[in-house]
């Protein structure tokens, strides 16, 4: 798919920017180390034992190359006319002693931070991306999701339970796509069949995946940074296909037993949605039949004016949170742009949150109560998720931020021509889009400017350490 990737070359530039991301690692409001009682706890907790054993079925793992913490695992098979999916999720639950020092040290981060120059896990890693990772060729203890399917990729029934298992092969996207658009034998085979069945029970219920170009700071082998740009692969579509259904099973058996707790999202209103097709008209893409939805899939990833539509439909996409539960279920419980209730439950290691749904939903589908621990502490969960989610986005953007200054250091004093993306204080500034280097930011724009056009700008300045960069007409 479409990729651009924008460098930084002169080594000063490297240096400065280099300090900036250190200190701005350090400063970010999360412990970056762990206590010696959860680095030992971590190394010595014993897992519960599994009920099933489940070495036999060939799983497999999907993750973007090089990959340790690995959540999730795979297999896909014809049954009759549909299929069984068995999705295998690691059994975090059970390495995690409630009230322990790795829980308390999880609580404190809430999810697996990512900085340009290095992460800051959720759990220790011995647990992270050894002890409880799905890792290939080992056995692991794994919470699994069995799943039967209609022709059509309706779920007919499901089951989840608590079984070890050995995944056979550890895969990455770009090579598995590339190896299935040649036609080779994978384990991801069914995939694609899979993924576009659901992506049509998606559409059919008036779902809206974004699928957002990646915006991502890379560090070159070299030690250097990068921005790159890119489209998701339709193999990570489809996968995440996988993950959104499993969701939504965790989702269906919390709120049928009364207790739990939901990713929800308010459906846009409809000043929102008229603001978004004025957007749609004014950049000459506009949005007249059919739903919102729809209307998305259509956009052609290769147009350049797909990204300013569809940052103008992430405003659509706003008010997303946690709500929990326990004994009666809330009035508004759906996530709108799934069109469904739904539950994160797929991502233990590198979300808190998710320790909860799992454990709840083990115990409902063995017909037990859902252990006291989880239950005592639902209450605690939208505020430390709310608290990580906004620590994440801060340290996002304040990297970006960094990264595009040092991008265009070297440009300070030229004149650059950028793409208006949405106009801003009245039609004065606006969120422009520079091709080359490819940077997002803000910048004052002529008067009767539209979302589309080309402005030319001039570089006034780019401060690497606060992240600043500043233009005039």
């Amino acid at each position: 798919m479409p990729q651009r990737r924008s460098h930084i070359a002169p080594s000063a530039v490297q240096s400065e920017l280099a300090a900036a991301l250190a200190e701005l690692r350090e400063s970010v409001d999360a412990p970056t180390e762990f206590s010696p009682e959860a680095l030992a706890e971590a190394s010595t907790v014993s897992p519960s034992a599994p009920e099933l054993d489940l070495r036999d079925v060939p799983f497999a793992t999907l993750d973007p190359l090089g990959s340790k913490d690995l959540d999730q695992a795979f297999h896909l098979a014809r049954e009759g006319s549909g299929f069984v999916v068995r999705y295998a999720i690691a059994d975090v639950p059970s390495f995690v002693e409630p009230g322990g020092a790795v829980d308390a040290a999880a609580r404190e981060r809430g999810q697996t931070l990512y900085a340009a120059d290095g992460r800051i896990p959720l759990h220790p890693p011995v647990l992270s991306e050894d002890r409880a990772s799905l890792l290939p060729d080992v056995d692991r203890p794994a919470l699994v999701w069995t799943f039967d399917l209609a022709a059509d990729g309706t779920v007919s029934k499901f089951r989840l339970e608590r079984a070890l298992i050995r995944s056979r092969a550890q895969l990455d996207y770009v090579t598995t796509q590339k190896a299935l658009d040649r036609g080779e034998d994978s384990p991801a085979s069914l995939l694609r069949e899979i993924g576009e069945l659901r992506i049509a029970l998606e559409q059919a219920r008036g779902g809206a995946s974004l699928n957002m170009p990646d915006e991502e700071v890379v560090q070159n082998d070299d030690g250097t940074y990068a921005i790159e740009r890119r489209h998701a692969l339709p193999i990570e579509e489809w996968n995440a296909q996988l993950s959104l259904m499993t969701g939504m099973a965790a989702a269906d058996l919390m709120v049928g037993a009364k207790v739990g707790v939901l990713r929800t999202m308010p459906a846009p209103d409809k000043k929102s949605f008229d603001a978004f097709r004025r957007q749609t008209e004014a950049l000459g893409r506009p949005w007249t039949t059919g739903e919102y939805g729809e209307y998305l899939r259509t956009l052609d990833r290769k147009d350049p004016l797909t990204i300013p539509v569809l940052e103008a439909a992430a405003m659509l996409f706003r008010g997303a949170g946690y709500v929990t539960f326990d004994g009666s279920v809330p009035e508004n419980i759906e996530q709108a742009a799934i069109a469904a209730p739904y539950a994160h439950a797929t991502a233990p290691l590198r979300r808190l949150v998710d320790r909860w749904s799992l454990a709840i939903c083990l115990a409902i589908s063995q017909g037990e109560e859902p252990p006291a621990w989880a239950r005592e502490s639902l209450g605690e969960l939208p505020e430390l998720m709310q608290a990580s989610s906004q620590r994440a986005s801060r340290l996002n953007s304040d990297t970006v931020n960094r990264v595009e200054a040092a991008l265009l250091t070297p440009l300070v004093g030229s004149r650059i021509d950028a793409t208006v993306i949405e106009l801003r204080e009245g039609g004065e500034r606006a969120t422009v889009q520079v091709a080359d280097p490819a940077v997002t930011t803000s910048a004052p724009v002529p008067v009767s400017t539209k979302p589309g056009e080309t402005v030319s700008l001039m570089l006034v300045r780019a401060d690497i350490a606060k992240g600043e960069v500043e233009f005039s007409l």
